[in-house]
């Protein structure tokens, strides 16, 4: 089998899917993996990653500007998944920061958080999806009563030296982190190709048009896949946490405005 859509093409291994699934079915692999992220100056999306086999170390993947600011104050973070909440605070969590690339991993004791056994299949590292490609992604927009939403667009544009896609679809506050994802059409039918970073409105004539959506890839987990024995052994292999980088309000004139969905 190979994946047409990847680049290079995804190893044959998996038999086909008979009928593949729809954009409705892909939500219900999803969601069960789908949290939602909350600090005291901040709202996001994140969904699992890993998960530990012989102890209760969870990772979640979201984006990094959704927690930077309170990992490098020590302030807690509120993990919530199918009414139940952990609060994790600084030194109850490991978090691995990539700021390049807007992306980081959560590792801290899942407590009884329903979360599933298996992580959901990550793109193959070193493969990227071809323009065109439509993916779907799914957020918790910060609006009143908001519940789990889903957002979809086609690929616009693979920037390789940023690892990211840009994609016609809008991503509101709140979404940021959450995954996106592809249906390959064989086995396994959803893959997830990255996280929801920013989104880049048009405001070429004064107006607010719509604009792309950042989506970077997965690279950075493919790296925690091993399972940490401990939590101090994660805590150890974290990365010191630096100071958020300055988000500006607005931007020079000529300038490209990329709003954080956070």
């Amino acid at each position: 089998m190979t994946n047409a859509a990847l680049v290079p093409s995804l190893p044959s291994a998996a038999p086909p899917v008979t009928t593949p699934i729809q954009w409705s079915d892909a939500i219900e692999l999803i969601q069960p993996h789908v949290v939602r992220i909350s600090t005291p100056g901040c709202s996001g999306t994140g969904f699992l990653i890993s998960n530990g086999k012989n102890n209760d170390i969870a990772g979640i993947a979201t984006a990094a500007h959704v927690v930077n600011h309170a990992h490098f104050w020590e302030e807690p973070i509120r993990i919530e998944h199918s009414g139940k909440s952990v609060v994790v605070r600084h030194h109850e969590r490991a978090i691995f920061l990539d700021l390049n690339r807007d992306t980081a991993a959560v590792l801290f004791h899942r407590a009884d958080l329903p979360l599933p056994a298996d992580p959901l299949p990550l793109a193959p590292q070193g493969m990227f999806l071809k323009v065109a490609n439509r993916v779907g992604w799914l957020g918790f927009p910060a609006i009143p009563a908001a519940n789990l939403c889903f957002f979809a667009g086609n690929i616009s544009a693979w920037v390789a030296d940023q690892g990211a896609y840009l994609v016609d679809g809008v991503a509101i506050n709140g979404v940021s982190g959450g995954p996106a994802f592809y249906l390959t059409g064989t086995a396994p039918p959803v893959v997830v190709i990255g996280v929801v970073s920013a989104y880049m409105p048009n405001r070429a004539t004064g107006e607010v048009l719509p604009g792309l959506s950042v989506v970077r890839d997965v690279a950075q987990f493919h790296d925690l896949a091993p399972t940490f024995a401990s939590l101090d052994q994660a805590r150890d292999a974290a990365p010191v946490a630096q100071p958020p980088p300055p988000q500006p309000e607005s931007q020079r004139p000529g300038e490209t405005p990329v709003r954080r969905t956070s």
